[in-house]
C-alpha cells in the first residue's frame, strides 16, 4: 500500500514527538484516523487516538497538555460542524500560548465553493485564533505545510491549523518531507540602555511595587532577589500565582475582581510600579500613570503600554532583564512601605479571605471557601489544579497554595465556561501518575457533561470537585455590582454524583460540612476517577479586598430592587451569608 498524505502527516507528527491526538472520528477525517490506527498506538511507539464526546473538549485537552508540558499537542475535527466545535478551545490555546496544532478536515476538494453538504471554510474561520492557518490542496505542498505548522506553533506563534480535504488526505504522498530537528529555545536580552533607564527610575523612587505575571516563568528566585533589593511588595496576576507566590516573603496577593490581599494597595501607593511579564487586561485595577510611574518588562513588545501609560518600557525576557538590572541598583534601606503592606496583607488574609474557613464545620449550606480550603489541605504537593471560569477561579486564587511543584491553570485569558474538566483530562494525559484536580462549577460541568463519559471510558484518573450551588455565581456578582437584581442565573438543581455513579465513576454527594474532609480524602485515595459533588451556599459571593463606592452602591441598589420585587428573604439570606466577608478597618 502506497503512503498517503494522511500517513505522511501522522509520520511528521510522530517525528515532532506527538504521542496522542484528541478528537472525534468523522467521514472526512477517516483517512487521518486510520493512519493513526496503523501506528499501533503509544504502546508500540505510535500515536494514540483519544476519542472525546465533543470537539471543544478535545481542543481544551490539547490546550492543557501543551501549556503544562510546552510540547506539541494535537486535536482534530471532521468537516463542517466537527471542526467548528474546536474553535472555543483553540481560542483558549492561542491566547494562552500553548503549542497546539489542529487538524481541520474539509469537504472534497472539487466541492469547495459549491455550497456542498457541511461546507464551511476552516482556512478562513480559524485565522483569528491561530498564528498559522493553511489549506492543503496538493500532495507536493502537504509536507511543507505540515512542517511549517509545527514550527510556527512551537516557535510561540500560537495555534496552527491545517485544513485538509478528506479526498486529498487519501492521495499518494509526494514532495520532499522537511527533516524535523527540535530547536533550542533562545533568550531575549534587553537593550542595555533600556536597563539603564529602568535602574535610574527604580533608584530614584522612594517606594517600588512589583506586579508579576506568567512571563516570569522560571524566574522565581530572581524576582524574590529583586524584591529584596528594592524592599518591594510583590503582587501577581492569576497566571503569575503559581510562579511567584510560593517561598516569597514579599508576597501581597493578587489584584482584580478575583483578587485578595494587599496587592491592590501596593501597586497604587508605590512611587513606581514595575510590571514583570504580565499583560493583565483589567486597566481599572491598575494605577493611573499620572500618579504612579509605571515600568514594564515584557518579551512581547506589543504588550508594553497596552493596559496603562508606561513611562519606562523594556523589551526583554524577565530573567535576563533582572540579571542585567541587579548590578545597577542601589539597595533600599527603608522597609517601612514594604512592612506596612505585609501587615495589611496579613490582616486581609486572616480577616477577609480566612473568615469563611473558621468554625465552618457546622454551617449549612457548605461555604465554598471552606471547601476550597479543605481541598488545598487534602491535595498532594505536586497536584495539578484546573479551575472553571467563574467562582471556581476565585476559590482557586484565594485558597489553593502553590509551592513550586503544584500547577494551576484555567481559561484565564479567554474566560470560557466548561474548561476545567477537559483541561484536567488533558493534564492527566500529559502527567500520568500525577494527581489532577478539576475545580468545576456546576454550570461549567453541565455544559460539557458528556465528557464524564470520556472519563469513564478511559478511566482517566481525574478528581472532579464540583462546587454545586445551582447558580452562575460570578454572573450574579457582576449583576449586583452593576446595580441589577440577579436574573436568569439559576442552574437546575442536579445530583452530579448520581450522574457520575451511573457511569461507573466513584462519586459522593456532600451536604454536611463535617463529612467533607473525609469524603475528599476517600475520593482522592481512590484508584481511578472520582467525583465529589459539594452542595455549596448559592448566596456566598466573592468580594474583592478593596470595595469601591460604586460597587457598594451597585450592591445596595440591587438589594433594594430584590426587596421591592418581593425577595426580602433572599436579600436577608444573602447578607447573612456574606456579612463576615466584608473588609473592616
Amino acid at each position: 500500500m502506497a503512503e498517503t498524505i494522511a500517513d505522511q502527516l501522522i509520520s511528521q507528527l510522530q517525528q515532532a514527538g506527538v504521542k496522542r491526538i484528541y478528537g472525534i472520528v468523522g467521514d472526512s477525517l477517516n483517512p487521518v484516523v486510520d493512519a493513526v490506527r496503523r501506528t499501533g498506538g503509544s504502546a508500540k511507539g505510535g500515536i494514540d487516538w483519544v476519542h472525546v464526546r465533543h470537539e471543544e473538549a478535545a481542543a481544551f485537552m490539547a490546550s492543557a497538555d501543551a501549556q503544562l508540558t510546552g510540547e506539541l499537542a494535537v486535536c482534530a475535527g471532521s468537516c463542517g460542524p466537527g471542526n467548528l466545535h474546536l474553535i472555543n478551545g483553540l481560542y483558549d490555546a492561542h491566547r494562552s500560548g500553548g503549542p497546539v496544532l489542529a487538524i481541520a478536515s474539509h469537504i472534497p476538494a472539487k466541492q469547495i465553493g459549491m455550497s456542498y453538504f457541511q461546507e464551511t471554510h476552516p482556512d478562513r474561520l480559524f485565522t483569528e485564533c491561530s498564528g498559522y492557518s493553511e489549506l492543503i490542496s496538493t500532495a507536493e505542498q502537504a509536507p511543507r505545510v505540515v512542517a511549517s505548522a509545527i514550527r510556527h506553533t512551537l516557535a510561540g506563534d500560537g495555534v496552527s491549523v491545517i485544513t485538509l480535504p478528506g479526498d486529498i488526505a487519501e492521495f499518494e504522498a509526494a514532495g520532499h518531507v522537511p527533516a524535523y530537528v527540535a530547536t533550542r529555545p533562545a533568550s531575549l536580552e534587553p537593550d542595555p540602555g533600556a536597563v539603564q533607564d529602568l535602574a535610574k527610575a527604580l533608584n530614584d523612587a522612594k517606594t517600588v511595587a512589583l506586579f508579576v505575571g506568567a512571563g516570569a516563568h522560571g524566574s522565581h528566585d530572581l524576582v524574590v532577589e529583586l524584591a529584596d533589593v528594592l524592599k518591594a511588595p510583590v503582587g501577581h496576576s492569576m497566571r503569575g500565582k503559581d510562579i511567584v507566590q510560593y517561598d516569597n516573603p514579599f508576597d501581597v496577593g493578587m489584584t482584580g475582581l478575583l483578587g485578595y490581599g494587599a496587592a491592590h494597595a501596593g501597586i497604587h501607593d508605590a512611587d513606581v510600579m514595575l510590571m514583570l511579564g504580565t499583560d493583565f487586561p483589567y486597566e481599572q485595577f491598575l494605577p493611573d500613570g499620572k500618579k504612579v510611574v509605571i515600568a514594564q518588562v515584557d518579551a512581547n513588545a506589543a504588550n508594553i503600554g497596552r493596559r496603562a501609560d508606561v513611562h519606562v518600557p523594556v523589551h526583554g525576557e524577565v530573567g535576563p532583564t533582572i540579571r542585567a538590572l541587579l548590578p545597577l541598583l542601589s539597595p533600599k534601606k527603608s522597609r517601612r512601605f514594604l512592612d506596612g503592606l505585609l501587615k495589611k496583607h496579613e490582616k486581609l488574609m486572616n480577616g477577609v479571605v480566612g473568615s469563611y474557613t473558621k468554625d465552618a464545620t457546622k454551617i449549612v449550606p457548605i461555604h465554598p471557601e471552606f471547601a476550597a480550603s479543605l481541598l488545598d489541605q487534602v491535595a498532594s504537593d505536586d497536584a495539578v489544579f484546573t479551575a472553571d471560569t467563574g467562582m471556581s477561579n476565585v476559590w482557586s486564587a484565594r485558597y489553593i497554595t502553590p509551592n513550586g511543584k503544584r500547577r494551576i491553570i484555567g481559561s484565564y485569558l479567554h474566560g470560557s465556561m466548561a474548561n476545567a474538566l477537559p483541561q484536567a483530562m488533558g493534564a492527566a494525559y500529559a502527567y500520568p501518575g500525577r494527581q489532577i484536580v478539576s475545580m468545576s462549577g456546576d454550570g461549567g460541568l453541565s455544559m460539557l457533561l458528556g465528557e464524564l463519559v470520556t472519563v469513564a471510558a478511559y478511566q482517566i484518573p481525574v478528581k472532579i470537585v464540583v462546587f454545586n450551588n445551582s447558580t452562575l455565581g460570578l454572573v450574579k456578582v457582576e449583576m449586583l455590582v452593576a446595580g441589577l437584581p440577579d436574573f436568569g442565573v439559576d442552574v437546575p438543581k442536579t445530583d452530579y454524583a448520581a450522574v457520575a455513579a451511573a457511569l461507573g465513576i466513584h462519586a459522593v454527594h456532600v451536604s454536611d460540612p463535617a463529612k467533607l474532609e473525609e469524603s475528599l480524602r476517600e475520593a482522592f485515595a481512590h484508584d481511578g476517577p472520582a467525583l465529589i459533588d459539594i452542595e455549596t451556599d448559592p448566596r456566598a459571593l466573592s468580594l474583592p479586598p478593596t470595595i469601591t463606592g460604586a460597587q457598594v452602591k451597585g450592591f445596595a441598589l440591587a438589594m433594594s430592587k430584590v426587596v421591592m420585587n418581593g425577595g426580602a428573604g433572599e436579600a436577608v439570606a444573602m447578607a447573612r451569608s456574606n456579612l463576615r466577608n466584608v473588609p473592616r478597618p
